[in-house]
């Protein structure tokens, strides 16, 4: 009894820690909802409003009037679900690469692409419009993917998890016949399934979000994802925060959804990252 109740003594102050962090951490999701019902003098009244006196649901039609929602949702699950798709599979064959195939300058090629991480993004801004431009890709679906498409993070990330792997399972395949690409994609494959969800949580996610990017290169709100396309409803001297916050909700549940469907997948994958990682 006194051993439960002084462990119980320990661990309360952590579960105090933890339920403050949580309310921190929900609180602009819990004010995002509560905003979003607002007219636009509570939004922006001081001291602020917590509940609306009015529950205004006509915000989220607003939405629909102000930019061409449901084209940029397709937009944005579009660039997605192939840049998510894309960096799979090449960022997984280069990673086996790294990891399993001995050739010529593999150390040195491999320190270029952990180079790549230690540039600052927005360097690669400049050169990748060029690009674009030169291509006559600008305002179009093939500008938004194909620089999100590979990653020198996800390769590192997938090469320390082949590297893990028991390479015996390899050389019995390979004495069985079996060429270096059965190997990779029956046997290494497989076995990285913690790593390639990992990537692909993050992929998916960095790409739902990315903003800087999109509205580089496109200009036409039909060809925006959600995220540039709501930035554009914040005005340079007003901004309906109403309709915003409204747009934002509708933009994050899809999210948010797939995130409680899969929960347990996420956790397990991030979670692995780190201790291969």
């Amino acid at each position: 009894m006194r051993r439960t109740a002084a462990r119980e003594g320990r661990i309360r102050p952590a579960h105090v820690l933890l339920a403050l962090g949580a309310v921190i951490t929900v609180f602009p999701l819990v004010w995002e909802v509560l905003t979003s019902f607002k007219s636009f003098g509570e939004s922006v009244r001081m001291p602020p409003t917590i509940l609306p006196a009015h529950w205004d649901r006509s915000n989220y039609a607003k939405v629909f009037e102000a930019v061409p929602f449901g084209r940029q949702f397709v937009n944005t699950v579009v660039m997605a679900l192939l840049r998510t798709a894309a960096q799979l599979l090449l960022c997984a064959m280069a990673a086996y690469a790294f990891a399993r195939i001995r050739f010529p300058g593999r150390g040195a090629l491999f320190l270029g692409f952990l180079a790549v991480l230690m540039v600052p993004g927005q360097l690669f801004l400049l050169p990748q419009y060029q690009i674009m431009q030169s291509l006559g890709w600008l305002d179009s679906m093939q500008a938004l993917v194909v620089p999100g498409m590979f990653s020198a993070f996800g390769t590192f990330l997938l090469r320390q998890f082949f590297m893990g792997l028991p390479e015996e399972l390899e050389e019995a395949a390979r004495l069985d016949g079996a060429n270096p690409f059965t190997v990779f994609w029956r046997i290494a494959l497989p076995l990285a399934r913690p790593g390639l969800l990992a990537l692909g949580i993050l992929t998916f996610l960095w790409s739902w979000n990315d903003l800087m990017w999109p509205l580089i290169v496109n200009t036409d709100p039909a060809k925006m994802p959600l995220s540039a396309g709501l930035a554009s409803l914040q005005g340079a001297h007003l901004t309906e925060y109403p309709v915003l916050m409204a747009g934002s909700l509708l933009a994050t549940l899809p999210v948010i959804v797939v995130f409680v469907a899969m929960q347990r997948q996420f956790i397990q994958g991030i979670a692995f990252s780190g201790m291969k990682g």
